[in-house]
């Protein structure tokens, strides 16, 4: 008997390349007997900002002592949005003419920008630096949106290439995109985007009468030394004269605030056309999660201090890993190329000058997740990676690269290099 057919969207679909693994792993018939290090998605591990702990224990004593959980307005709550306010001043931005919305993750505000600065099926594309974050791709892929890129490159030493602003002003000449998306505290790449450089691309910006999107998620963990830490807010009419009322931010309470799963995201603009529109089209989604909101409110009330204090613990914890991860990847791989991450949560690592021309980053993962296993000191383990083919825009990029994501108990990571060198002998061996 004939069933109704799938769209031709959803025919071919496959996976995120941050879920994959994962996927594949939980239909692993041997899980059970695997301890399994999940460094494929920045699902973080540690817990939330202390107010926010304090609060989660309180609901249910608190505003849904009743047992009743309404809708917000679909901006968001009040005290949700004072938060991300509070976040905001609390980095010395002056945020009066910012307008908020909440939104269901930081991935629902990628999506409203896109409806937003492009629409649905539009001629006018987005722009981004490649490699770039995946569901920025993906949902343009949704939307029916293209996508332009400027490249990055991954120097041998790990370091990364300086942004070619010629190049991206050539490419918003040519191809007239309605936005340039950037990501100052960069995934997947780590890479850091300097004030300067923030000041240089809105020029760039308001010269070609273009959104300037700027992805906020992982401020303010930089990791160089006396850096001034970097916001498209702190942009002001002086420096860029006309970059008023056109930016965009999308931000989170998953990274910096190790809450990922609130699904607590907000768009920020200093268009107020555009945020009462933004807030008309999310009336189809009607708000974000209550619950969610009502923790992440309690950073509103938070002294700038004590969440200074907070980023300086999150900075230093990050730094310390990345750096003990990647001597020990080179101690147990010797020749592989791993990057020195300047921000954020993420490196790369690169096989291109240990591996033979057939090697595939995607194969390898898919064999990691599905089959592959190390005995460590008397117990079976597996790492689950992101291949970086997925944050290409580019077919055949990155070919072998995988992102690592920073989110697993360091205990964890810090056997990461042992099971990935024995995963990756026993997959040449297997190939043989």
């Amino acid at each position: 008997m004939n069933k109704p057919k799938l769209s031709k969207h959803f025919e071919d679909r496959l996976p995120s390349v941050i879920r994959s693994a994962q996927i594949l792993f939980s239909n692993r018939k041997d899980k059970k007997d695997l301890k399994v290090v999940n460094l494929s998605i920045g699902n973080i591990s540690l817990p939330m900002f202390p107010a926010m702990k304090k609060k989660l224990a309180q609901l249910g004593q608190d505003i849904f002592h009743d047992g009743v959980v309404k809708y917000t307005p679909t901006a968001g709550s009040k005290i949700a949005r004072e938060s991300f306010i509070n976040i905001l001043q609390a980095s010395g931005i002056d945020t009066s003419g910012l307008f908020v919305n909440i939104t269901d993750g930081g991935s629902s505000s990628m999506e409203l920008m896109m409806l937003g600065t492009s629409g649905p099926s539009s001629l006018k594309p987005i722009m981004l630096l490649d490699p770039a974050y995946t569901n920025y791709i993906e949902f343009a892929k949704r939307l029916s949106i293209s996508v332009i890129t400027s490249s990055r490159e991954i120097k041998d030493d790990g370091s990364f290439k300086t942004i070619n602003l010629e190049d991206i002003k050539k490419n918003i000449q040519h191809n007239s995109p309605s936005a340039l998306i950037v990501i100052p505290y960069d995934n997947p790449t780590g890479q850091f985007l300097s004030q300067e450089i923030l000041v240089q691309i809105a020029e760039i910006c308001v010269e070609n009468n273009i959104w300037m999107v700027s992805d906020e998620a992982y401020r303010p963990l930089c990791f160089l030394e006396n850096q001034e830490e970097s916001s498209i807010w702190k942009i002001t009419d002086n420096d860029v004269p006309g970059i008023l009322g056109s930016r965009i931010s999308i931000e989170s309470a998953s990274k910096v605030w190790n809450a990922c799963g609130l699904r607590i995201g907000g768009i920020i603009t200093d268009n107020e056309r555009f945020h009462k529109k933004a807030i008309s089209e999310y009336t189809a989604n009607l708000c974000a999660n209550t619950i969610g909101q009502e923790i992440f409110g309690a950073l509103a009330n938070v002294s700038h201090q004590k969440i200074i204090d907070w980023y300086s613990t999150q900075i230093s914890y990050y730094k310390r890993i990345l750096r003990n991860l990647k001597e020990n990847l080179l101690k147990e791989l010797p020749g592989l190329i791993v990057t020195d991450p300047e921000s954020s949560i993420y490196c790369i690592i690169d096989f291109k000058n240990i591996c033979d021309k057939n090697f595939d980053a995607e194969d390898f993962v898919k064999y990691s997740a599905g089959q592959g296993k190390v005995l460590l000191n008397n117990e079976l383990y597996t790492v689950l990676l992101a291949p970086m083919s997925g944050f290409y825009t580019i077919p055949g990029y990155g070919k072998t690269q995988l992102r690592i994501a920073i989110v697993e108990s360091e205990d964890l990571i810090m056997k990461t290099p042992k099971i990935l060198a024995g995963l990756y002998q026993d997959y040449i061996n297997s190939r043989r």
